[in-house]
């Protein structure tokens, strides 16, 4: 069989999870009969109806607000949010409501809720279409954080959140839809896997890099570009964001002593600050170099592909730290 493209593998996680739960309602802009801007909802309304499978008005907040109310009612909503960027109107509804539910009824009350959210740069989209979101939702306590690198990840991953009885934000990055890097052979109809369990993607011993998304593949490239010997490098992809696989980073670093973190959200109060953090205070004497970061700069993404790239970690960024931790 063909390998499947992380389109078709999200297209095929919906289908399963629509089949094996009548409380599944999916929704959100164009995901009905036109099948979502990235096709991702492709043909799930004609086979599982309309009543299932539905258009939204284009209002982020009035999205989310619904998806909160059936949940909180007894069914499990699955929205899009068509483009990451546009969550900030949501954002009320989210921080205030989705994501307290538990807490403020005293854990009588939950919320199933998953919001698939398409994200980042590398596609020439500037300001409106490339933001990473990843720091503002590690930030907020109450949600599950999920971020896969590939088709197969991107199944099992949101089967999984389908499942779960608490609000996830599902991120999919939109450089990754068609990639063939991406793509890989279809799991069992019955394959999830669990949030917070990394993958070690190659082992090593001098050096270890946690990154997740998009930024797998570039490191995976910066690896390649500098002909290291095999067993230098321990790559690391977290796939969950929140719940995050600490031990798994602690027992890496434990044996490498080195830390590279690599993120396509802004370098200045993002993700890899706090994974950076957790290294120092649950690693630091195993450490024996200065633990390294690489993220966007702290800018806009703009249109022009020449000033994108400036912005947006490139493989040269990556090898380069590589190299500096190497020889340190």
């Amino acid at each position: 069989m063909p390998n499947m493209n992380m389109v078709q593998s999200v297209n095929s996680a919906l289908d399963n999870m629509l089949e094996s739960d009548r409380d599944i309602v999916i929704f959100g802009e164009d995901v009905g009969y036109f099948g979502g801007v990235f096709r991702t909802s492709d043909g799930l309304q004609e086979k599982h109806g309309k009543h299932r499978v539905f258009d939204s008005p284009l209002s982020e907040g009035g999205i989310a607000a619904t998806a909160f109310g059936m949940g909180i009612n007894g069914l499990r909503p699955v929205v899009e949010i068509q483009f990451a960027d546009y969550i900030w109107t949501a954002m009320m509804q989210i921080r205030n409501e989705v994501v307290t539910m538990r807490y403020r009824s005293n854990n009588i009350w939950n919320c199933p809720l998953v919001i698939r959210a398409p994200v980042g740069g590398y596609i020439n989209g500037g300001i409106y279409h490339s933001q990473s979101i990843d720091g503002f939702f590690l930030h907020m306590p109450g949600i599950y954080i999920a971020y896969p690198s590939n088709a197969a990840d991107a199944k099992g991953l949101l089967k999984m959140a389908c499942r779960m009885k608490d609000p996830v934000i599902f991120m999919e990055h939109k450089g990754l839809y068609r990639q063939g890097y991406a793509s890989t052979a279809e799991p069992s109809k019955d394959y999830v896997l669990p949030f917070g369990k990394a993958k070690i993607l190659s082992t090593g011993d001098e050096l270890s890099i946690i990154t997740w998304g998009a930024m797998v593949q570039k490191c995976i490239e910066a690896i390649k570009s500098l002909n290291l010997i095999d067993g230098q490098v321990e790559l690391i992809d977290l796939r969950t964001l929140n719940p995050l696989d600490l031990d798994l980073i602690k027992t890496s670093i434990k044996k490498t002593g080195k830390a590279l973190v690599v993120h396509e959200d802004n370098i200045t109060n993002g993700p890899g600050a706090e994974i950076s953090a957790l290294i120092s205070e649950e690693c630091f004497e195993f450490l024996d170099g200065p633990i390294r970061r690489v993220g966007s700069k702290d800018s806009p993404i703009p249109f022009n592909k020449i000033l994108e790239d400036e912005v947006l970690p490139q493989t040269y960024d990556i090898s380069t730290k590589i190299m500096e931790l190497l020889e340190y």
